[in-house]
């Protein structure tokens, strides 16, 4: 199961392989033990209030970090749940950390939790827990072929559904 990495070892998903980076700010990730370790920012396009984070990228950032857990353990899973919780306002354009692991594994089931931080005190500024199931590679094709079947409906580019 190769996935394309960036130059600083992070998996990137398919629409970050064509920017070669993380587009949610995530610049280096590694397995430290067990516990996966994360060096990142808020890109400032994802800002909500001023100088914060919108908190869809806190649980965005979340959800990458912590589903790359099994990935780091050579196992591709899907979400299947996430809870955030948002404990302080999360800054744009700072340095920050996160720590995740894996809670424990039931079947193809990946329970993993993680926090996000903020250096240099490393004060806690989201923590989250969810389920992840594991999946093998022809996951995507069967949905896309379920997919296709449902139908299409266009999308206006300019925002207007109707």
């Amino acid at each position: 199961m190769a996935q394309p990495l960036t130059d600083t070892g992070v998996v990137m998903c398919g629409a970050c392989t064509a920017q070669r980076r993380c587009r949610l700010g995530v610049q280096r990730e590694r397995l430290d033990g067990e516990v996966a370790l994360f060096d990142l920012h808020c890109p400032r396009d994802h800002e909500g209030g001023p100088n914060v984070a919108h908190g869809g990228w806190t649980a965005s950032v979340m959800d990458e970090m912590l589903g790359h857990v099994p990935l780091l353990h050579r196992q591709m899973t899907v979400t299947a749940t996430l809870t955030v919780n948002f404990v302080k306002p999360v800054p744009v354009e700072r340095r920050l950390r996160a720590r995740a692991w894996v809670d424990r594994v039931e079947g193809s089931k990946w329970f993993v939790s993680g926090e996000l931080l903020l250096p240099p005190s490393d004060a806690v500024l989201a923590t989250a827990t969810g389920i992840w199931v594991a999946r093998d590679p022809s996951h995507f094709a069967r949905h896309e072929k379920w997919l296709a079947e449902q139908g299409s409906v266009p999308t206006d580019s300019a925002g207007d559904a109707g």
